[in-house]
């Protein structure tokens, strides 16, 4: 019998200017209200916080300045489907230019985790590298090529546990 398996999203972003910057203060202004739309979304199961109080805080973690990281874990691909596009957050997110620089290599990686598995932040980052590396595959895709969950999990563990 399979597992059930929810869906861990890591998405990365450069700021064009410092987060206490008047440049990035109307994005920082709608932290809040968005995490708190995540966080009340059907289908979210969790989202890295490094404060409570401070939803400006998942922008330092080491890997770079500037550099803010999303990291959550959804029931479903069509969960977080319905949440990144199908809400408050899509009009967030269209502006992403006016805050973000452009990337152009993959700064978003999806993958299947057992239900009640929180992966790491160390995890999502090689995961993201690994898409980088590799292209899409059941262990790092995106909206674009995706899997699901029985790609991921009929994957060898033994072989996973390697990479």
């Amino acid at each position: 019998m399979l597992s059930v398996m929810h869906l861990a999203e890591l998405n990365v972003a450069h700021l064009r200017a410092p987060i206490d910057s008047p440049e990035i203060a109307e994005f920082v202004a709608l932290l809040e209200p968005i995490n708190d739309l995540a966080d009340a979304a059907p289908g979210f199961v969790w989202r890295l916080k490094e404060s409570e109080t401070d939803p400006t805080a998942t922008v330092i973690h080491g890997y770079g300045d500037h550099l803010l990281i999303n990291f959550s874990v959804w029931e479903s691909l069509e969960t977080l489907w319905d949440y990144v596009y199908r809400s408050e957050h899509l009009n967030v997110l269209r502006r992403r230019r006016e805050w973000f620089l452009r990337m152009a290599e993959p700064y978003m990686v999806m993958w299947w985790v057992p239900e009640g598995v929180i992966p790491t932040l160390a995890e999502g980052m090689a995961r993201l590298e690994r898409l980088k590396a590799e292209g899409p595959s059941p262990a790092a895709f995106t909206f674009k090529d995706s899997y699901d969950s029985s790609e991921a999990a009929s994957l060898p563990a033994a072989a996973e546990a390697r990479k």
